[in-house]
């Protein structure tokens, strides 16, 4: 018997509606790129077309609501999750007037706007300011994906988006109530002391239960889920505190900025249900609402749309030319800001719509609103892929780009506890472009080879690479038959030039006297590559902080960027803050990669290695230790290096630990002067940012040497 499927107009059924979604989402981009169109506004377009007022195949049903605004809330989280917060903590002051500047300047050319040239009352005119003050970050996927995410004008604009949001959706409650006639002391201190207890959570229990749960569940679905639900927690949050949800999932991104490390599964799992679910669909829904009728609908429509669409582009462009002129931005980060913050949709979308209800905002209005929208989310989007190509051009070609193209990881793995901690410390550390560079490395004894072994073997390998692939990152499997592993990782690690070896403690569960067991000392003595020796006890997005001890002359060894540029990754990547211990000489150079790359870093001087325990005192709860080594007789060494594992063992022994050994050169050469080895020069080069900067601060101290 068959099922009578209804196809009338318009579509109803969830099964066809869910078809015409995803045949939008998948061929809309592949349509308009072909014509040199954002994808972003193909599928505004193609809601549009599909919508009530196009060829009425869907309505902007309760279901299409629901899901654009879980598209709009996860914009706004990935804003929040994706930038660096360093960056961020650096530019507070200029995401503050740039947050100032786009509320300021749209509300006074909007009130002058609404009174004089539409003949609005004072509170409808205040009402249609706050509407161009706001912005939705619609053009931020495209500027993400583009790879200008974290450049310093997105980490303004983005900052300064959630302050101009905030004071806008706080107009638009406060008219609301004035028109009400409910605005009393009671209304402020209500409002006020819901925002601050609202903030308080997110900003300070979100992370304190992100951190408990990623201890205690690794599964990555319940990890997932568990993001999802702290998403829509944040959301709602914000409105029993009476704002937009929006705000309450930006800060909830902010909130688990730390515990999501950029380069990671997790991370990747996140971004493509966004980008391939969530975000298309929001855009589709909004395209939804466009009503082609408003344009012949009469002048006043027509004049309406006009003047709110050529006041909305005029005042944040005003808005993103002074950011501009004020920190010396460049053009294309202008562009970048101008794109981000030009786009109207989503609170434009909730102040216009209560208006309207309320009686404050007339039908011209309501579609003047619509026609705006549309312009502003085209314009702002060709501005911002325009921007970020120019920005990612530039940074392609800046010595802030890590290339990665000489950098190769090893990783042996032979114990599948340890085996998601050794892969998740390699993709943090790596170059941000060395995406198959990895290899993960499982070695059969000859003598004990048998058909359970091997395929243990095989399983262990399968899910280094799954762990990789969920990174979007290439981890080649290698499974080699040895009588001695130690020569089989050598022998790998000559056949395939590795530069980076990362290796796990071993399973003894203390540092024994002969220092790290019989395999890592091998490697030690007859590898030149640098080694990081790796002990988690905990997960390492749980890190609050990390202690970097670095021994005098550490900067002399021909390794020192290379490591280098590693550790700065571990920062970078994972959100946890660096606490460096070193002397003078080396914090000197420090400071000054800090000064050109920033991360959240602080500097504490540390002379001598013989006062290593009272380091004791200084590392808490959630952090971890990274102390800088090296191999005897080498630049570097210290006597005390000796004492390392017993002081591990009596102190250290319940947190995250890693040693890490540098790279040495046969010859034992460094790299001042004319003693710079030429392959290794090379290396440091394909790093990019971090050791071009230390190669540029060692030739401004040799200049400055020999003018004195």
């Amino acid at each position: 018997m068959f099922i009578a499927l209804d196809l009338s107009l318009p579509i109803t059924n969830p099964t066809v509606q869910f078809l015409i979604l995803f045949v939008i989402i998948l061929l809309a981009p592949i349509l308009f790129n072909k014509i040199r169109i954002p994808s972003l506004i193909g599928l505004i377009i193609a809601g549009a077309v599909i919508g009530p007022y196009g060829l009425g195949l869907m309505l902007r049903d309760s279901n299409m609501i629901m899901l654009g605004n879980a598209g709009l809330l996860y914009i706004m989280f990935l804003a929040g999750i994706e930038i660096d917060v360093a960056e961020f903590k650096r530019n507070s002051g200029k995401s503050l007037m740039f947050g100032m500047l786009t509320f300021s300047i749209p509300m006074l050319i909007g009130v002058f706007t609404g009174y004089y040239l539409l003949r609005m009352t004072w509170i409808s005119s205040i009402l249609l300011a706050s509407m161009f003050a706001s912005h939705t970050l619609v053009a931020y996927p495209i500027i993400s994906k583009l790879g200008a995410g974290k450049n310093r004008a997105v980490t303004v604009a983005i900052g300064g988006t959630m302050i101009t949001d905030t004071l806008a959706l706080l107009v638009l409650a406060v008219i609301v109530a004035m028109d009400g006639g409910v605005v009393t002391p009671a209304f402020w201190g209500k409002m006020t002391l819901s925002m601050i207890v609202f903030a308080l959570i997110v900003i300070f229990l979100f992370p304190i239960i992100g951190t408990w749960f990623f201890k205690k569940f690794h599964d990555s679905t319940s990890q997932f889920i568990f993001i999802m639900t702290i998403v829509f927690l944040g959301g709602f949050l914000a409105e029993l505190a009476g704002i937009e949800a929006i705000i309450g999932a930006f800060l909830a991104g902010l909130s688990m900025n730390r515990l999501i490390p950029h380069v990671s599964s997790l991370m990747n799992r996140i971004d493509f249900v966004g980008n391939a679910i969530f975000i298309p669909i929001f855009l589709i829904s909004v395209g939804m609402l466009i009503d082609y009728r408003a344009f012949v609908s009469g002048w006043e429509t027509i004049k309406v749309a006009v003047v709110m669409t050529v006041v909305a582009i005029l005042a944040k462009y005003l808005a993103a030319l002074a950011t501009q002129k004020i920190y010396g931005y460049t053009n294309a980060e202008r562009m970048l800001i101008f794109g981000l913050s030009n786009a109207q949709a989503a609170a434009t979308l909730a102040a216009v719509m209560v208006g309207h209800r309320v009686g404050l905002l007339d039908d011209s209005i309501l579609n003047g609103t619509i026609v705006m929208i549309l312009v502003t989310c085209t314009i702002a989007s060709f501005r911002a892929q325009k921007g970020a190509v120019e920005v990612a051009f530039a940074e392609g070609m800046d010595p802030g780009n890590d290339t990665g193209n000489e950098e190769r990881i090893l990783i042996p793995v032979a114990n599948r506890e340890t085996l998601k901690d050794l892969i998740d410390l390699s993709l943090v550390i790596k170059s941000k472009n060395n995406r198959e560079n990895l290899y993960a490395l499982n070695i059969i004894k000859s003598s004990e080879s048998t058909p359970h072994i091997e395929k243990e073997s095989r399983k262990l390998l399968e899910e280094a690479v799954k762990l990789g692939t969920g990174a979007d990152t290439i981890i080649q499997p290698l499974s080699r038959y040895d009588m001695n592993i130690l020569n089989g990782i050598l022998g790998v690690v000559k056949k395939y030039n590795i530069t980076d070896i990362v290796m796990g403690l071993h399973q003894k569960q203390e540092i024994s006297e002969s220092f790290l067991g019989n395999l890592v000392e091998g490697v030690l003595e007859k590898c030149q590559s640098s080694l990081f020796v790796y002990k988690a006890l905990q997960p390492l997005s749980t890190i609050k902080r990390r202690l970097v001890i670095i021994p005098p002359d550490a900067d002399k060894e021909i390794g020192f960027p290379l490591w280098l540029s590693k550790i700065w990754n571990l920062g970078r990547n994972s959100g946890a803050r660096l606490s460096f211990y070193a002397n003078e000489e080396v914090l000197d150079i420090l400071r000054y990669v800090h000064k050109v790359h920033p991360v959240d870093a602080d500097f504490n001087e540390l002379n001598d290695w013989s006062e290593f325990l009272r380091l004791t005192k200084e590392i808490g709860k959630n952090e971890a230790l990274v102390i800088v080594m090296s191999r005897l007789r080498k630049i570097s060494y210290d006597p005390v290096m000796r004492q390392i594992p017993d002081y591990i063992n009596k102190h250290f022994g319940n947190i995250n630990f890693m040693l890490l050994y540098p790279v040495q050169s046969a010859s034992g050469e460094n790299y001042h002067g004319d003693m710079i080895n030429a392959s290794l020069v090379t290396s440091i080069h394909s790093l990019g940012g971090i050791g071009e900067t230390i190669l540029s601060f060692i030739k401004e101290n040799e200049k400055q040497k020999n003018e004195i």
